[in-house]
């Protein structure tokens, strides 16, 4: 009998390797097809603005979006590569393996190997990804135009981000961890209370405690677009604290405006790169379009979706942590419950990559429902030219590949959803 199981447990070992190697291998070949696509498709219609623009967008500009989107894909294949590449060395490699018996031949309690098991892990992917992180930052979007950050504000940035990690990420293990070994076979289901608990706070507290402390918000006092933002606000009867202004340019040349907030801490954001590009018909239309995802109540539907995924994905992880061969099959003979939550962690995206498609599908629909919605409240033709204008000076293609679109890409191509905000229905 005990031969049956050890046979048992290779069995699924074995099976469970298999498997994760040919999910990872179907990923980057996808990743890769999908790479090469989008690329020839930029390519190849770099030389022409499409029709539906050249009357707003002249071909330098075109151009620059074209080559800031093949450098972008191409960033995205390499760094794809090699983040696999680091995957495989964690896992089958023995690098988890390695952090845990080193965390157990300085430590005792199994709380405090768990947390330091996990941000001894956390610190060294970030620290093998940083040379593509300050490639893209000082190689990719300077050579574009867009970086504005320094050296010493990335690492401003930077020690401030790890001391915020240290002073929340810490706490949150220790829960998480604790109720893994002391609430029982339903721990996943109070890890999971706790879990949408901390999200719903963040919520409500980043924007008035965190946001702060990397940039400046200031209120908006430019009066013509504040009295028509406020205009919009009482017509649609939407009620946040208040207009603010974030220093954007400090770190980006891109633009963008946005809600931010849960409860009696929701504000409306403009970066300043966009209130000097923008008018105020056209910050009123964006907003509108913003305020559509709230009316069509698109923001508690990807809230509950990420509360139902997380409630799977616990119930999931609560069984595969019993499973001895789920430890070896990944490259670890040390089971723990610290060992399976950053195991799940690190391999789960990997098995739901394939869902991505569905999730886009989803948020594009949702783009359509907010213009919709923008264009009931507000001019549709001031939304379209703010649109263009953002567009152009943030290079974003006009000429996407449609199946790397439909694969990866949030919101409608620019075409189509131009020409959606111009029909009559």
């Amino acid at each position: 009998m005990e031969q049956l199981k050890k046979l048992t447990l290779k069995t699924h070992m074995n099976n469970l390797t298999i498997l994760f190697l040919f999910a990872l291998a179907a990923m980057l070949i996808t990743e890769f097809w999908l790479g090469r696509r989008q690329i020839q498709n930029v390519q190849q219609h770099r030389d022409a603005v499409p029709d539906a623009f050249t009357d707003q967008i002249d071909l330098a500009t075109h151009q620059k979006a074209a080559d800031y989107s093949i450098a972008r894909t191409r960033l995205g294949l390499i760094s794809g590569f090699y983040a696999a590449f680091i995957l495989l060395a964690f896992t089958l490699g023995g690098g988890l393996q390695l952090i845990d018996d080193l965390s157990r031949q300085f430590l005792e309690n199994p709380l405090i190997i768990g947390v330091v098991f996990i941000i001894a892990t956390i610190f060294i992917g970030a620290l093998l990804d940083l040379p593509f992180t300050l490639y893209k930052t000082f190689g990719l979007e300077a050579r574009f135009g867009f970086n504005k950050t320094t050296p010493a504000l990335y690492i401003v940035d930077l020690i401030k981000q790890t001391i915020l990690f240290l002073i929340i990420g810490v706490p949150l293990l220790f829960v998480a961890l604790w109720l893994m070994q002391a609430s029982g076979k339903f721990w996943w289901l109070y890890l999971w209370l706790v879990w949408m608990a901390f999200n719903l706070l963040a919520m409500v507290i980043y924007p008035v405690w965190i946001a702060p402390l990397f940039n400046k918000f200031e209120p908006l006092e430019d009066e013509s677009v504040s009295k028509s933002v406020t205009e919009l606000m009482q017509r649609t009867g939407f009620k946040v604290q208040g207009l603010f202004v974030v220093d954007g340019s400090r770190r980006s040349a891109h633009s963008n405006a946005y809600f931010t907030g849960l409860g009696k801490s929701k504000r409306v954001v403009f970066f300043d790169t966009l209130l000097d590009t923008l008018s105020a018909n056209e910050i009123v239309a964006v907003l509108a379009h913003e305020l559509g995802h709230f009316k069509r109540r698109h923001i508690i539907k990807r809230i509950s979706i990420f509360f139902l995924i997380s409630l799977l994905a616990l119930a999931l992880l609560g069984w595969l942590m019993q499973q001895g061969w789920f430890y070896q099959g990944l490259g670890m003979t040390t089971a723990s419950n610290h060992a399976a939550l950053m195991l799940f962690m690190m391999v789960g995206p990997v098995f739901m990559f394939f869902i991505h498609p569905i999730s886009s599908w989803f948020s594009r629909k949702h783009e359509f429902e907010a213009d919709d919605y923008a264009k009931e409240n507000a001019d549709a033709g001031d939304l379209v030219s703010a649109l263009l204008k953002l567009y152009r000076d943030n290079a974003n293609t006009l000429t996407p590949d449609p199946i790397h679109s439909a694969f990866y890409d949030s919101h409608p191509p620019a075409s189509i959803r131009i020409k959606h905000l111009q029909s009559t229905g």
